[in-house]
Formats: C-alpha cells, sequence, structure tokens
C-alpha cells in the first residue's frame, strides 16, 4: 500500500471513531445539564444507535453498495451529520432531541461499513493491513476524550459541536479518498443484508446459547453507555470523559492477547472471563467513590477491555468460526443486527427506566442502580455455565 493511501484511510478512521466519541460518551451528561432528562428519556435517546445499527445494513446492501461510489455516498453522510450535530444543540425539549439524534445516527451508522469498505478496497493483504488502519479508530476516541478533559467542555454542548466540525471535515475529506466504485446487483441483497443465510447456525445447540446470552449482556452493556459518563459526573470525578478513555486504552491492550488465548483455554473460558468481567465491573461501580473508593471507580472502567474484548470480539471470532468460509459475512451482520441492534435497544429502555426507578427528588441512587446490571451479569454467566457446551476445538456448522 502507498504512503499516501495509507495516510488518507488513517486520517479517515481517525475522524471516522473521533467523531462518535466525542458526542456519545457525553450524551447523557448534556441531555441532564440541559434538556433536564429523565433516565428513560436518556436511554430513548442512546437507543437511536441501536435503531440505526438494525436499519444501516439494509441502506448500505440495498443503496449504497449498488447505486454509489463509497467515498461519495460517506461524504454526503458526515456533511448532512455534522449539520445535525450543530442544530442537536440548538434544541429545548427531549421529544425534538430524541428526532435529530436518531436521524443524524441513520446518517452515520452506515458510514462505519462504507469506511470498512473504502479501506478493504485498497488492501492486498486485509488480514495484516486491516487492523494497522483500524487502530487509528480508537486513537480517535481515546483523541476526542483528551480533548474533552483538555478543553473542559464535558457539560457543554461544544462536545457536539467538536464532533460536528470533525464530521464536516471528514465530509470534505472523503471526496478525495481512494474511489471504491459501486458494486452493482446484487443477487439476495435483502436476505444478505440481514443476514438470513447465517439462520443455519441455529441448529447448533451451543451457538444458540451463546447468541442468546449475547442479546442479554447488550443490557448489562447499555448501563455503561448511558449511564458511566453521568455517574462519573455526579459522583465528583473531575474531567471524567478523560478518565474513560482508559477503557479504550485496555481495549486495545487485552485485544492483542485474544488470538493467543482462543486457542489456548478455549471459547468458553474467554466468554466466561468477558462475563464476569461485566459482574466485576457494576460492583466497582456500587461501591466506588472519588475518597477512599477512587481505585474502584478506576477499576470499572478500565475492566472495560475485558468486558468487550472478551465477550464481544471473541464473540465474533466464535461466530466466524462456526460459520464457515460460506456464511461467515452473513453470521457477522447476523450477530451485530442481534446485538448491538436488537440487544441495545433492549437495553438502553431497560437502563434508562431502571434509573428513573431508583431516582427519587431528582437523586439517583446510584448503588441501587449498578446493581441491577450485576444480577442480570451473574444470571446470564450462571445460564451460560450450565448449557453451553462448546469443543475447545470448534467447527463449522
Amino acid at each position: 500500500m502507498k504512503a499516501a493511501v495509507f495516510t488518507k484511510l488513517s486520517v479517515m478512521m481517525l475522524l471516522e471513531y473521533f467523531v462518535w466519541g466525542a458526542w456519545y460518551v457525553t450524551m447523557g451528561t448534556y441531555m441532564g445539564e440541559y434538556l433536564g432528562s429523565s433516565g428513560t428519556q436518556i436511554g430513548t435517546a442512546y437507543s437511536a444507535m441501536a435503531l440505526a445499527t438494525m436499519i444501516s445494513p439494509f441502506f448500505v446492501g440495498l443503496v449504497a453498495d449498488r447505486f454509489f461510489a463509497a467515498q461519495r455516498i460517506m461524504g454526503v453522510l458526515h456533511l448532512g451529520g455534522g449539520v445535525l450535530l450543530y442544530v442537536a444543540t440548538q434544541v429545548q425539549n427531549n421529544a425534538a432531541f430524541y428526532w435529530i439524534i436518531l436521524v443524524y445516527a441513520l446518517l452515520y451508522m452506515p458510514t462505519i461499513a462504507l469506511s470498512n469498505s473504502i479501506a478493504f478496497g485498497q488492501m492486498s493483504d486485509p488480514g495484516r493491513q486491516f487492523p494497522w488502519i483500524r487502530v487509528f479508530g480508537t486513537l480517535g476516541w481515546v483523541l476526542a476524550g483528551l480533548m474533552i478533559g483538555f478543553l473542559g467542555i464535558e457539560k457543554t454542548p461544544a462536545t457536539f459541536h467538536m464532533a460536528a466540525v470533525a464530521s464536516l471535515g471528514l465530509g470534505v475529506i472523503s471526496f478525495v479518498l481512494p474511489n471504491t466504485p459501486p458494486k452493482g446487483k446484487v443477487e439476495g441483497a435483502a436476505s444478505k443484508a440481514l443476514g438470513t443465510e447465517a439462520f443455519v447456525l441455529f441448529k447448533d445447540k451451543s451457538y444458540l446459547i451463546f447468541f442468546i446470552a449475547a442479546i442479554l449482556v447488550c443490557i448489562p452493556l447499555s448501563f455503561y453507555y448511558s449511564f458511566a459518563n453521568v455517574f462519573l459526573n455526579e459522583a465528583g470525578m473531575e474531567n471524567a470523559a478523560g478518565k474513560m478513555i482508559l477503557g479504550q486504552v485496555s481495549e486495545a491492550v487485552f485485544i492483542l492477547a485474544i488470538p493467543f488465548l482462543f486457542n489456548r483455554v478455549g471459547v468458553k473460558a474467554m466468554l466466561l472471563l468477558g462475563m464476569l468481567a461485566w459482574t466485576l465491573r457494576y460492583v466497582c461501580f456500587a461501591y466506588g467513590n472519588v475518597d477512599a473508593n477512587l481505585w474502584m471507580l478506576y477499576a470499572g472502567i478500565i475492566l472495560h477491555g475485558i468486558c468487550y474484548d472478551f465477550f464481544f470480539v471473541t464473540g465474533y471470532m466464535y461466530t466466524e468460526k462456526k460459520a464457515g468460509e460460506k456464511i461467515k459475512n452473513a453470521a457477522q451482520g447476523l450477530f451485530t443486527f442481534a446485538t448491538y441492534g436488537a440487544g441495545m435497544v433492549i437495553g438502553t429502555y431497560f437502563s434508562g427506566e431502571t434509573t428513573d426507578f431508583y431516582t427519587a427528588n431528582g437523586v439517583k441512587d446510584w448503588p441501587a442502580i449498578w446493581w441491577v446490571p450485576v444480577y442480570i451479569a451473574l444470571a446470564v454467566l450462571v445460564y451460560f455455565i450450565v448449557f453451553f457446551r462448546e469443543k475447545k476445538e470448534i467447527k463449522a456448522v
């Protein structure tokens, strides 16, 4: 790959995830400060990204891939998204804010698949080359958190403004990215977008049990995404968004260990470690404070690497091995649809309702709130231990 192409793709990936990290982490805090939002309203706003995750595969598979060059449509989507991020800070009620965020999410989520397509289109050896491009996405998320902390804008609309500027910048840059022409008409595009070819995996009892567990684990995951920043700010942690990037650093470190552990300890042990980490994280949040137990707050953040990598990244690897070469793309699409789509829709709604249930006179009972995902994670853990029976040597269905 030429140095100029590598540079363009790296900048693309950095800005792609900088945009997301700049507003998403702190949105709950912003809504509480400026819109007086309830827990349910915050959870509903976060569900917009999950709904968009369910819809975007159809847009990419049925429209973008068939009729437009990927870099051009990504440019248009980011230009429109940049405008919407600014408009979101100009409304004063939760209903209008939700609809703006939902429309924005419908514009943003397809750009993840489009950015991947643009990158893969320039690679001779994706297995070796893509990680070096994708790591810039993690760096972009980390950079967003560092800038929010350095500028002191965590509780202001400026986080959205910063994301808007980055989105507009990426929109312009997209038009000079390497050309990725449309693929034209594809047979069975609708079923491929949904991943229905992969339904055959459900005939395997072990995979079905894992699939159900993956959806249920999205409920505790939603608590973190929707309310961790709100909690840390209310707990009195300074520069909470900046401190939360330790979770992304942890994610980058632990992902390096997965290829070695996957074959040595087996998929079941990896997944169990991930679920156990979810339980420990929320116990840390339930007992943590900015005084004697400050270390517990940091532990809850840093555990993100094990929580996410050991369950979801391992889950993607397990899905690919079970699916085999023929249906692996459909299987990954189905797994994403079910977890980051359906699972997160359920989780964001439930986390919002739970937070409101344990809120009285505007004061949240955070220990009680965090014990709810502890119990859910423990229940999924027990379910998984009892029913999951996968051999160490995984065979395709």
